[in-house]
Formats: C-alpha cells, structure tokens, sequence
C-alpha cells in the first residue's frame, strides 16, 4: 500500500490505517528509537506511541512526505523518553554524546525566540546539508538525525571510525561558520 493510500485511511479513520502503517513503517520507527533510547523494550513503547500520535494528528495534518512525518514523531518521542530516563537517572548511551557534539554549533542559548527564526534556522541548516557531497550528508545525517554510533556509521560507509570523526568533526565546524555567517 502507497503512503497517499495510508494517508487516506487515516483521514478517513479507518481501522485500517494504524495496521498498514505499522506494516510498512514499523522497523524504520524501531530502528529510529533503538538508536536513541537503547533499549528494544523502550523502543517498542516509543513506536506504540509514534502510531498513536499519528493516528490523532491526521486530520488536521496531511503529510506530503509519510516517511518523514512518522520519523519526526518517533524521533520526537524518542527524545523525550530519554530525556525523562535521564532526568530519573536510568539509561544514557550514546544518545547525550550525540546531542552534546552540535550543542556547539547549535546551542541553548541561540536566540530562535519565535517560529519564524526557528524554520529560518532550520531552513539554513538545510541549506548546508543540500550543499555538502552526498557521503558526507548520509553520515552527518546518520549520526545527528537516526544517532547511529560512530562505530555503526563506519561499517556503514565502510570507513575507519576516525574518518567519521574527522568527517563529522569538520562539517560541524564547516556548519558552525556557516551559521554565524547567517547571524546565528
């Protein structure tokens, strides 16, 4: 079944839909919240919840892009229950590290006070992105949106672990100017 077909059934509230989206999309979720929380258990929870939340946001939102809208969720779910773990002192991983490394480039303290420059700063990042050669998006991308291990990452791309270092390394630093550049 398409992803418009699956849009349409939760639009529609069909029964349906929760089913065909957890068919297609269920390992894309897992893999997702398994490299945040690392933990199966809490994983599983997550995408429970991840196929909730779509089901009570479609209607009014009508995803273009179904594999996105759904990775966002999980991504955001993900990132609350580990910060809920944290806070409780239980589990951490890799998931803070991730966090921490572009937390010099993008920090708490940047002033995105309303919408509008939070989605120019994004806009911009994704600008950056769509600039840098295709390798080294997937791995910037691998590691700061699914936050994969730099250890995965290498065999992934089947490269050394210090390459993917020096690979996220400078294009934090790269991204970094560019945003100052911006005035961010």
């Amino acid at each position: 079944m398409d992803d418009n077909e699956i849009v349409r059934l939760f639009t529609e509230r069909s029964e349906e839909a929760i089913a065909a989206a957890m068919k297609k999309y269920k390992t894309y979720c897992m893999r997702i919240a398994v490299n945040i929380l690392y933990s199966r258990e809490d994983a599983e929870e997550c995408v429970n919840d991840v196929f909730l939340k779509a089901w009570e946001t479609i209607p009014p939102h009508d995803p273009e892009n179904f594999q996105a809208f759904l990775g966002k969720i999980t991504r955001n779910i993900a990132i609350n229950r580990h910060r809920d773990q944290r806070a409780g002192k239980r589990g951490s991983g890799d998931t803070t590290l991730v966090f921490e490394e572009l937390s010099a480039v993008i920090s708490d303290s940047t002033n995105i006070e309303n919408e509008a420059e939070r989605r120019e700063l994004l806009g911009e990042i994704s600008a950056f992105l769509k600039r840098l050669p295709e390798r080294k998006r997937n791995i910037f991308i691998a590691r700061y949106w699914y936050c994969e291990s730099i250890r995965g990452i290498a065999e992934k791309f089947s490269v050394s672990e210090s390459n993917v270092s020096v690979i996220l390394n400078r294009t934090r630093q790269k991204l970094r100017e560019h945003l100052l550049k911006r005035g961010f």
